[in-house]
């Protein structure tokens, strides 16, 4: 039997992502009791970093500790991933002596290449197109929040980019709707576009997709590897800040949510990111949570 890889939300079905955040609450709820649940005894973790992170490595590594198992993190010059030696050929061998790989990448084709020669899972912590780890805790902060989001509405405001899309997935798997507001030429993946079209709605105006939502999501407007676009971006996204104002469109008790990190006064101010409708704290933490949920369907 092939490995079961996570690169997308469509990779599971949707009562197996409700499973994982399922057993994601059960976990937090077991850690905050000061109950051990290691699961994964001599289990071990190889993680494939070639962008840099805090959350997602301080969370996936803590997680497998706590799971009862161990990690090792390779950076882009411990390897000779795709320099030297094939991406076929790396996972050939990696996946003969560890359990699970955990890939943050540039490009999101590498770990599909990746995964079709691995023996073990491999789990996308970022690539170009994908950030399916982040849903998994979004949504399992949405949910703890607010109940059951099947039926309600999120709004993105800002770039069409990898967590858009995953937040465009989640949308299909959870049954909620998204709102997408998006600066023109900023828009996500036109084949994913298609694809999620039955839950998708993508729009030009912030004012618009916010109205009326139960969450309302950003990240950065410029993110790892565009950082030579920011002033352009920069020009191009004005009027695209989560404002207090724009926030009062949205429902009474709507949520605010982020990825992390943020940038005050731009792509949210201050007073949104730190205010009372912010849950991004629980948001991070539940990295986590979910992330152990999601080592422990994979591997248990």
């Amino acid at each position: 039997m092939s490995a079961r890889h996570f690169l997308t939300l469509f990779d599971f079905t949707a009562a197996e992502l409700r499973q994982v955040l399922e057993r994601a609450r059960e976990l937090k709820t077991a850690l905050k009791a000061g109950e051990v649940q290691a699961p994964l005894p001599r289990k071990t973790m190889a993680m494939i970093f070639e962008k840099s992170s805090t959350r997602t490595r301080v969370s996936f590594e803590t997680g497998m500790a706590q799971l009862g198992g161990t990690s090792l993190f390779l950076s882009p010059r411990d390897t000779h991933l795709d320099r030297g030696e094939p991406v076929e050929d790396t996972a050939r061998v990696m996946s003969r002596m560890v359990d699970v790989i955990v890939i943050r990448a540039n490009s999101h084709a590498m770990v599909e290449r990746f995964a079709q020669h691995s023996r073990v899972p491999v789990i996308n912590a970022l690539t170009d197109m994908h950030h399916p780890c982040q849903l998994l805790a979004d949504i399992q902060t949405w949910i703890e929040h607010r109940g059951p989001v099947a039926g309600k509405t999120a709004a993105w405001v800002g770039d069409g980019n990898n967590v858009c899309h995953s937040w465009m997935e989640a949308a299909v798997q959870f049954d909620f709707h998204l709102s997408i507001a998006t600066p023109k030429g900023y828009k996500p993946d036109a084949e994913l576009l298609k694809a999620c079209a039955t839950h998708v709605t993508l729009m030009h105006d912030p004012k618009k997709a916010v109205d009326g939502a139960d969450v309302v999501v950003t990240d950065t407007w410029a993110s790892m590897g565009q950082e030579k676009e920011k002033t352009k971006r920069l020009k191009a996204f004005k009027g695209y800040t989560v404002t207090t104002r724009l926030m009062q469109r949205a429902k009474p008790d709507a949520l605010f949510m982020h990825c992390l990190p943020a940038y005050r006064g731009l792509e949210v101010a201050a007073e949104v990111l730190d205010g009372p409708q912010s849950v991004v704290w629980d948001e991070a933490e539940n990295r986590l949570h979910a992330q152990k949920a999601l080592l422990e369907f994979l591997l248990a």
